[in-house]
């Protein structure tokens, strides 16, 4: 059986993009990326004082110049920042370069998970709910346009969730050229 083509995760904040992108990546023995955290190392910052000193739009700019070098590795595993899908380069190449799964999850669920980290600047706000309301409401078809898949994460354990992926994306094995785009042999993050 041929590998799977490569594995982008979408989705909102704290929906566990990160946790399950590590826990994928590593049951299926491949690389694993995150582009913020690309984005920070490469930065020497974190992603607030990116958009405090940059804005928004500064950040969006590094994180679709990332999106395009990272997705173009064959055979990896990549976990998107929350509002990747909103650059429409970035929705193309996502869709073009693997599978991508959208992995949703309810506000109240991302409220819970992300009540405690001052690492995302966009619910450094009065409001985080309406907040995050808003910006699912901006994004989630764009998430759903983009996605091959859908995954929900409410009140479930990251293996269980990478396990319906693993489950679900058996289907795509062979279906993106093995060819390499780039050799990750000497790339350092």
């Amino acid at each position: 059986m041929q590998a799977l083509p490569n594995l982008f995760l979408v989705g909102p904040m704290g929906t566990g993009k990160s946790t399950i992108g590590r826990t994928l990546a590593a049951e299926l023995q491949r690389d694993f990326f995150d582009s913020d955290h690309v984005i920070e190392q490469r930065c020497g910052c974190n992603i607030p004082w990116i958009f405090d000193v940059e804005g928004e739009a500064g950040f969006r700019l590094r994180e679709a110049q990332v999106i395009d070098e990272i997705t173009r590795y064959q055979g990896i595993v990549l976990a998107t920042g929350g509002g990747a899908v909103m650059h429409p380069t970035n929705r193309r190449l996502l869709r073009e370069r693997g599978v991508v799964i959208y992995l949703s999850t309810t506000v109240e669920q991302q409220l819970k998970r992300t009540s405690r980290d001052r690492n995302r600047p966009l619910l450094q706000c009065a409001d985080p709910e309406q907040r995050l309301r808003e910006l699912l409401e901006m994004r989630d078809p764009l998430y759903r346009d983009t996605a091959t898949l859908i995954v929900s994460t409410d009140r479930r354990s990251p293996r269980s969730v990478v396990a319906e992926i693993r489950r679900r994306t058996r289907r795509y094995a062979g279906s993106v050229s093995r060819s390499c785009c780039s050799d990750l042999s000497g790339y350092s993050l």
